[in-house]
């Protein structure tokens, strides 16, 4: 099996679309769009590719924003009110044998409600994700690296948002703040509060779910079953959609983990991972340039991978003009041009295709059914195709959602069933912090102690002093030896209480 088949398409004039329309698969990593109005087709062909690649034996994971994607763990019926319409297509379209079959399937969900949790830590993250989360200006997003930044030095390991939380209330102490000023450059009070309320508005959206361990490892999304077939890992996004910053950034950072711990393999024959962003467009609204130079270099060199990312979303302008110059696989469905700005959208969506002189693509793209769309894939040599009008394949798993309990079967017989359910808390920033300062605080207790003592002493000393000193107007060298030592004890505790605070930092 070399490619996927797409659907078919009427390239030799006959009348009849039964000209296949395949996706190579050495040329699969190169990228791609599914692009279409909301009710054209886009979640089925999808659901076709995935399976498809799933069958050539190269894992997927998509996000599941609607529900009716989970329907791939199982096999279509015959008795589902559109089989007579699938059979009538697959005819229609020189597919031959049409079966039901399902994907081999892994849930995952973020809150750990329809599928396995899935975490990450807060050190894996980064500051630059973390900052886009928190939606962080400039001057902010300075302070969140200095934390960091500081977390690093002093071996403080950043695992959970209690970690990061109880750092943040750490450098907002005065004396720890003016150090870290010194020695890392300046930490604005207001910066480093607007930082906190932002963490809590990010707690406030679920973020909290998402950080953690065990830390998800990427080599449990690329797994094949037993008989070849590559594991489809949906992730439901039901709930996390409802966070677009939050689904956004998660699926960033997941492309970007894929990104620096895959080795390089060139063109391989068939992709790794082939990757698919739904509601792709959440990705770059209102992105700063530091996260779309990343963005830009994360999509232009995972290819080298073996990763193929295939971003699906409602117009080809929601993205980029550098992103979608890397999408060499296209499939437009139908588009709407009621106003001038649609019109230009068309337009645009029309002039990335190479042209077909049977027709106009301007005009069909606003003329395509229901399950119709223009295809235009890369040939053996990476050139892009002619676009062809082309009917999509029916599906083979189930169109619409699986029940909760089918859900529940798949994932108790998950291949990685049990792994991240059980939330690990070992020690890390909070509890190094929280045992700092309490050890401070219980040599602070001692030291006041020690002064106690002194002045208990001194105190017994005066009285004993003779009158004749207590007449002098001079202060006696008893009385001053007596202050020196309060002095010097009351130095003693800020040192300790410093040092107890700052843990490694050198006075």
């Amino acid at each position: 099996m070399n490619s996927i088949f797409i659907g078919g398409a009427d390239a030799d004039g006959t009348g009849q679309p039964d000209v296949a329309q395949n996706l190579l698969l050495k040329i699969a990593n190169r990228h791609g769009l599914i692009a279409g109005a909301t009710g054209t087709g886009k979640t089925v062909t999808l659901q076709n590719m995935a399976q498809g690649f799933s069958d050539a034996g190269v894992p997927v994971f998509c996000a599941d924003v609607k529900g009716d994607l989970s329907g791939i763990c199982m096999p279509g019926s015959e008795s589902h009110k559109l089989h007579e319409k699938f059979l009538e297509r697959a005819n229609k379209i020189g597919l031959g044998a049409y079966d039901y079959s399902a994907a081999p399937t892994v849930f995952w969900d973020v809150f750990g409600e329809n599928g396995h949790p899935i975490r990450t830590t807060i050190s894996e993250m980064g500051p630059l994700l973390l900052s886009r989360l928190m939606d962080l200006t400039e001057a902010q997003e300075g302070v969140l690296n200095i934390a960091f930044e500081y977390a690093d030095d002093n071996g403080l390991l950043l695992l959970d948002l209690k970690d990061l939380r109880k750092l943040l209330i750490h450098m907002s102490d005065k004396e720890v703040r003016d150090e870290l000023s010194k020695e890392y450059g300046n930490v604005a009070s207001a910066s480093l509060g607007a930082v906190q309320r932002n963490l809590l508005v990010m707690e406030r959206e679920g973020a909290d779910f998402f950080f953690g361990e065990p830390a998800l490892e990427l080599s449990d999304m690329m797994r094949t079953n037993t008989d070849g077939r590559g594991i489809v890992n949906v992730l439901d996004a039901t709930r996390l959609i409802n966070s677009p910053k939050l689904y956004s950034t998660f699926l960033l950072w997941l492309l970007s983990e894929l990104f620096e711990q895959l080795p390089e393999v060139g063109d391989p024959e068939k992709p790794r991972l082939v990757f698919f962003f739904d509601e792709a467009h959440l990705l770059f609204d209102d992105a700063p340039a530091a996260l779309m130079q990343k963005i830009e270099q994360v999509v232009r060199l995972i290819r080298s991978k073996g990763v193929g990312v295939y971003f699906v979303t409602q117009n080809p302008r929601d993205l980029p003009e550098s992103v979608l110059a890397q999408l060499g696989n296209r499939l437009q469905h139908a588009l709407r041009a009621y106003t001038p700005a649609e019109r230009k959208g068309v337009r645009a969506a029309a002039q990335s295709f190479r042209e077909n002189e049977n027709f106009d693509t301007e005009e069909v793209i606003t003329q395509l059914g229901v399950g119709e769309a223009l295809v235009s894939t890369l040939d053996a040599k990476g050139a892009p195709s002619i676009v062809q009008w082309t009917v999509i394949r029916p599906p083979a798993s189930r169109l619409g959602p699986a029940t909760d309990s089918e859900r529940k079967d798949i994932q108790n017989a998950s291949p990685v069933a049990g792994k991240y359910e059980k939330v690990i808390d070992r020690e890390s920033a909070y509890e190094v912090l929280e045992a700092r300062e309490v050890k401070a605080a219980k040599e602070a207790e001692e030291l006041a102690k020690k002064e106690a003592k002194a002045q208990a002493e001194l105190e017994k000393k005066k009285k004993k002093t003779t009158t004749r000193r207590r007449s002098s107007r001079r202060m006696s060298s008893l009385e001053k030896a007596g202050n020196q030592a309060a002095r010097t004890a009351s130095r003693e505790i800020v040192r300790y209480v410093l040092r107890g605070i700052m843990g490694t930092f050198k006075r």
